[in-house]
């Protein structure tokens, strides 16, 4: 009888573990994680690194690309392209043409064996040509991948196989933006949200099915770099689209544009997703081209401040984070800094996490929230363990986890959004994806 109990309490135990396991573990299916908002919500992760640093659960081949992974349902989507022919040192000027293929791998979450693989033919006419872009957008049994000369391919997660594709270029005569096409793919409900360029195609929303066209709205020389952002305020929603002339307002269901506030960035860099605050909504890009703005108003909204070369933020590919009352984002040397949102007055800056103690040109770090942490993945291939108030940054540990093999203005760096899901990390460079082990002891 004793052991009859020992043996229940200790299934019981194993249960109940087991059940908080799944109720707090979460997917990444999608560029900024499952809700674009850069918030990883898992418990039971590590507060600081062991001395040694962390375990790597495992490694796995992949080949050039900036898209970070995607994290779904036991699996891990990478994105890469492998070049045959030409030559891809990095100029931000030229455009590199090159032979090769662009390719999805799938991969075990727990093992990091490779499932399947995707490719197909792809010449490269881009700066900066190391590969795509867009990181893959995962919808239950589909992933969606955007290439970087605008091939949208719709696959079949459990094998592979193709289901539709759409050539932006072919079907919307479309023109590749010189640092190609690179705005994540959206999904809300049974709708795929894209931005393709083009006379009245910037915008394109597509069922996610069978990718047949369901509206068309908006005009721009090219599709620039945002990816679309959907937002609600003042209860409706709307779809937020940066071109590199203007920011748009449109209602996601037919297109229709609801207002656009002029916002033009130097060398048409709209890269950085709009990030909304309550009823404000901040986008900004290179040089000091900033603009928080109050959408109670239907149209057109108020702007409330503008960026200058003392207010407000200028990032070039971070992503900006909202918590409370508070912007947390990295200016375009690699200033990360905290702002006031209401004003956009400075509250302090630093580049620790970005550079160490220097300003380089497009220094990048992304920030993903965890509860009251925030976990700072840098271009130099560090994971920083750090608290971020409006007071100051406080880094509180720190590891290097992944080789830089990008280069940028003479100096190596990773700029590969990282993902985080089953309590681990997941990032890449041009060679590897790697598995880092999260999980507090």
């Amino acid at each position: 009888m004793l052991l009859h109990r020992l043996l229940l309490a200790a299934l019981l135990a194993g249960f109940v573990s087991a059940s908080h396991s799944a109720v707090f573990a979460e997917d990444w299916p999608q560029w900024q994680g499952p809700r674009r908002t850069g918030e990883w919500t898992e418990t039971g992760v590590i507060e600081r690194f062991a001395p040694g640093g962390p375990k790597f659960r495992w490694r796995a081949k992949v080949a050039g690309g900036y898209s970070g992974p995607s994290i779904a349902d036991g699996r891990v989507f990478v994105s890469d392209y492998v070049r045959t022919q030409g030559d891809a040192a990095p100029s931000p000027d030229r455009r590199n043409v090159l032979q090769g293929e662009e390719r999805l791998q799938c991969f075990d979450l727990r093992t990091g064996e490779r499932l399947w693989d995707y490719a197909y033919p792809q010449r490269y006419e881009i700066s900066y040509p190391a590969g795509p872009r867009a990181t893959p957008t995962v919808d239950g049994d589909r992933v969606y991948m955007l290439g970087a000369e605008g091939r949208l391919t719709c696959l079949d997660v459990r094998d592979g196989t193709e289901v539709w594709n759409i050539d932006f270029k072919r079907k919307y005569n479309a023109a590749t933006p010189i640092w190609g096409f690179c705005a994540h793919p959206l999904i809300v409900g049974d709708r795929l949200y894209v931005t393709a360029g083009g006379d009245g195609t910037t915008a394109l929303c597509l069922n996610k099915t069978n990718g047949e066209e369901i509206w068309r709205s908006l005009t721009a020389k090219d599709a620039g770099y945002c990816p679309p952002t959907m937002i609600e305020t003042s209860g409706r929603r709307e779809l937020l689209i940066w071109t590199p002339e203007s920011l748009n307002g449109l209602n996601p269901e037919d297109g229709a544009v609801h207002w656009s506030v002029p916002l033009e960035p130097n060398y048409g860099m709209s890269i950085v997703a709009p990030v909304q605050s309550g009823d404000r909504v901040f986008a900004g890009g290179i040089v000091n081209v900033g603009v928080m703005l109050d959408l109670r108003a239907e149209a057109p909204p108020e702007v409330l401040w503008k960026s200058t070369p003392t207010v407000g933020l200028g990032p070039v590919h971070s992503p900006v984070l909202v918590v409370g009352e508070h912007l947390y984002g990295v200016d375009r040397e690699g200033e990360l800094m905290c702002l006031e949102a209401a004003t956009g007055r400075r509250l302090w800056q630093t580049y620790a996490a970005t550079t160490g103690d220097r300003r380089a040109g497009s220094a990048t770090a992304f920030l993903t929230r965890n509860g009251d942490r925030f976990y700072i993945f840098n271009e130099q291939g560090d994971l920083i363990i750090a608290r971020l108030t409006p007071e100051k940054y406080e880094e509180l540990s720190r590891a290097h986890v992944l080789k830089p093999t990008h280069d940028a203005f003479g100096r190596t760096v990773v700029w590969s959004a990282p993902a985080f899901a089953n309590r681990c990390l997941f990032v890449r460079n041009d060679e590897e994806v790697v598995c880092v082990d999260l999980a507090a002891p």
